[in-house]
């Protein structure tokens, strides 16, 4: 089974363009002109799948430059929020059990997680 992935999905630019773009390349590395190319392109995935955490970090940064993002679950589709609520209690439709969605399940009561952790460099 794969691991689980969370895209940062940038659907606006906000008031600050100009910082938007540093944001962008900031988490992604790409250059001041391909940075523009990909803020103009919203709705687009900024990041390739990664651990919740990191998803969060990059979409925090793009968020502090004024930019609209959202993270996004790359098995069931859904938004992921920042609390430690679930978002939504239904099982997630990937092969996950219930208890393991990300998206499902708080962070709190998140067990895989700690399991992973214990056995994977931290990320």
């Amino acid at each position: 089974m794969e691991e689980p992935g969370f895209q940062v999905l940038l659907t606006g630019s906000g008031d600050g363009k100009m910082e938007a773009v540093r944001a962008i390349r900031t988490v992604t590395g790409l250059s001041l002109w391909n940075s523009k190319l990909l803020l103009d392109s919203a709705p687009v995935a900024v990041t390739p799948p990664h651990w919740l955490e990191t998803a969060q970090d990059a979409a925090g940064l793009l968020e502090a430059a004024g930019a609209q993002v959202a993270v996004v679950c790359d098995w069931c589709d859904r938004t992921v929020t920042q609390g430690a609520e679930p978002l939504d209690p239904a099982p997630c439709s990937g092969p996950w059990p219930p208890e393991a969605c990300r998206v499902s399940c708080p962070p709190t009561t998140d067990w895989v997680r700690q399991l992973m952790t214990d056995s994977q460099p931290h990320l």
